[in-house]
Parts: C-alpha cells; structure tokens; sequence
C-alpha cells in the first residue's frame, strides 16, 4: 500500500458538487492499493500514522501524534499512487490491485483508523473527487508498506 500523508488545518472531499467528508485539524490520508498488499500492511500503516510525530509540541518541534493531538483524519481512495511514470508518457498501472480488492483493502484500512478512537472521514471510492485541503507546514510524507 501506499500512502500521502499531509498534516492538514482543514480537508474536504466533494462529489457531484456535495461535500462527502471534511475535517479540521489533522491528516489528509491518500491510499493506494497494489497487487500483493495485505491486511497485515494495512494494520501496519494504521499504527504507524496513529503514532506519528508529525505535530508541533509547544516548543515548535515535531514531537507529537495523531493520538495526543486528537486530530482527525480524512481518508481519500487515490488510484494513481499506484501509477507508474518510468517509461514513456503515459503512466502505467499493471501493479495496482483490481477495483474489488483495492476497496476492500481501502475500507480495511479505514476501519483499522477509525478502531484507534480516530475522527475520520473518507472519500467514495472510485468516484470523481475534488479535494481541497490547507496543508499546514507544508507537511507530507510518504508511507509504503
């Protein structure tokens, strides 16, 4: 699975013009699922974003998580991660799972968050979204698993 993590001070997600998940403080969570991914990559990617340190202490360090900040999440299904750009113009997808097992990898992913006492929203898989999000640092990262 891969994953683009950004701290975010509010993220929405909208379809055919309707506002379908939106969140303040927290994390915009974009998932791609590849052929050969598991629960156990999806429970290891839940913890790892749950523990974190991505959040500024009073200090104005990175020191603390998702889980002592309190912030929420919104979880966006994100095909294309699974794309790749290395030949040619056109990016390809021979290493994305097919639709039924990236939804259920997606949804496993999703309720394994939402188990942690995390706020979360998401996103509809496979519809055409518009994301807007305010990211806060900027901060992003990439998590793979």
């Amino acid at each position: 699975m891969k994953t683009v993590i950004q701290r975010v001070s509010s993220a929405s997600v909208t379809v055919d013009g309707e506002v379908v998940g939106q969140i303040g403080d927290g994390l915009l969570i974009f998932i791609g699922v590849e052929k050969g991914d598991s629960e156990k990559s999806a429970d290891w990617l839940a913890e790892k974003i749950y523990s974190l340190r991505i959040f500024v202490d009073d200090s104005g360090k990175m020191n603390l998580s998702l889980k002592e900040t309190g912030g929420a999440i919104l979880a966006v299904s994100q095909f294309t991660l699974a794309g790749n750009c290395a030949k040619g113009r056109r990016p390809s997808f021979d290493t994305a799972a097919s639709p039924e097992e990236g939804k259920r990898l997606y949804n496993y992913l999703v309720e394994a968050l939402r188990g942690k006492g995390i706020p979360l929203q998401t996103g509809i898989f496979q519809a055409d979204m518009q994301v807007s999000l305010v990211n806060q640092g900027p901060v992003t990262f990439i998590l793979e698993r």
